[in-house]
């Protein structure tokens, strides 16, 4: 393990070939009992908790424990908590902006009074949205070591949330295809955290990948051995090989202007595969720029 991850030159060298960061090497040398944490050993972003116990003889115990998933996920929790106070402020601003010039005293026209009405009653909406699938990750994430043990049939939550979305689709002008396998067996799961997967993925097609009033979003449901196989296609403009890593992290987006002006939050995806991860399925993506991309989802079946 030390050799993977400091070299097999280190083998029988002095310890400041094998450790070379200069905190650490400090400590080492001084032989004194001792914990620090430091970064950069064996990678600049790796973290390590570096302990210290003189031993007889004049030696010195070197432990090193890697923290580096810690504060990742540290790293991780300070980010979201960052962007969801940067996601909520915006419309709250808004909010706040309008009903401050409507409380003022003077006459307000009607005009413009419908105006910033509607304008507060739009943003408090994508608060509410927001809040929504934040607790709603919450829920799945809480959730996420306890599988849903309820029979589903999978093929009806795709049939629900199609018809949930028609709405969107007219308002696109896009047409959803359903081809699902007939007498597929129901999977095992949770049918409200399916129908919210559905839901996000075919709000997303709608959304970004409906070019042209006319296209197709197509979904597929059909056995592929011991799993359940769910495709939604879109033929849009594609997504590019940097982005798709980083799809289903909290609140990202691809272009940030075009997804608050599609109404979404940037929470969909993540939504979507902590429900896949629950479900121990699995969530592939796929996309071709100029040509569309493709959102897998494998269930078990058993």
């Amino acid at each position: 393990m030390a050799a993977a991850l400091l070299g097999q030159q280190l083998v029988g060298q002095d310890v400041r070939f094998a450790i070379r960061h200069p905190q650490a090497l400090d400590a080492i040398l001084s032989g004194r009992a001792g914990q620090l944490e430091v970064r950069g050993i064996g990678g600049v972003e790796r973290s390590w908790e570096v302990a210290l116990t003189p031993l007889p003889d004049a030696l010195l115990l070197v432990r090193l424990v890697d923290r580096s998933a810690r504060r990742a996920a540290e790293k991780a929790q300070i980010d979201f908590v960052a962007n969801a106070s940067h996601e909520l402020r915006t419309p709250l601003a808004a909010v706040i902006g309008f009903s401050e010039t409507l409380a003022d005293e003077g006459e307000v026209p009607e005009a413009i009074r419908r105006r910033f009405g509607k304008q507060i009653h739009e943003q408090a909406n994508r608060m509410m949205v927001i809040i929504r699938d934040l607790m709603s990750l919450s829920r799945i994430e809480a959730d996420r070591f306890r599988g849903p043990r309820d029979r589903v049939s999978l093929a009806s939550v795709v049939r629900e949330s199609a018809q949930a979305v028609q709405a969107l689709a007219v308002q696109r002008g896009c047409e959803i295809a359903l081809d699902l396998e007939a007498g597929l067996p129901s999977v095992r799961g949770d049918t409200a955290q399916l129908r919210q997967l559905v839901d996000n993925l075919l709000g997303n097609a709608l959304r970004y990948g409906c070019r042209a009033p006319g296209e197709r979003i197509e979904v597929t449901l059909q056995a592929a051995g011991s799993w359940q196989k769910l495709i939604v296609r879109d033929h849009g403009d594609g997504i590019p090989a940097e982005h798709i890593p980083r799809l289903t992290e909290r609140f990202y987006r691809v272009d940030a202007a075009r997804s608050r002006d599609g109404g979404g939050t940037g929470l969909g995806l993540a939504i979507v595969a902590q429900v896949v991860e629950r479900h121990r399925g699995l969530l592939e993506i796929r996309s071709v720029l100029g040509q569309g991309s493709e959102f897998e989802v494998r269930l078990p079946q058993t």
